[in-house]
């Protein structure tokens, strides 16, 4: 796999563990630094809020463990953070139907593509 992600440091925001896996090992064999994993809204909304801890993407599940991750995705865009939801839903709010989005299950190619946009 081309190192397309190279220089890029990710967050990966997913309650499925396995997912969070995977993905992290795709994108790393894409070239991205993984900064961390988290699949809880609590830990997420205090990674968005430490400014010490430095990343340019971050991938959000909308739906974790039955919160939503709107508000991280706010925090972020906030800090200048790029975010892309890879989520299950075919619809999101319409205030959050500008950021780019995969929905699961998805293929690989088609989340690099997304990331590469950004």
């Amino acid at each position: 796999m081309a190192k397309i992600l190279t220089g890029r440091k990710i967050l990966i925001v997913e309650d499925d563990y396995l997912l969070a896996q995977v993905l992290a090992d795709m994108l790393e064999e894409a070239g991205a630094d993984i900064i961390g994993t988290v699949g809880w809204l609590a830990e997420a909304l205090a990674i968005a809020t430490d400014r010490q801890t430095q990343f340019d993407t971050a991938i959000l599940d909308i739906n974790l463990h039955e919160q939503e991750t709107y508000a991280v995705a706010d925090l972020l865009t906030e800090r200048g953070v790029k975010v892309l939801f890879c989520t299950g839903y075919s619809t999101i709010r319409a205030e959050y139907q500008h950021y780019p989005r995969c929905i699961k299950p998805f293929r690989v190619q088609a989340l690099l593509a997304a990331l590469v946009k950004e």
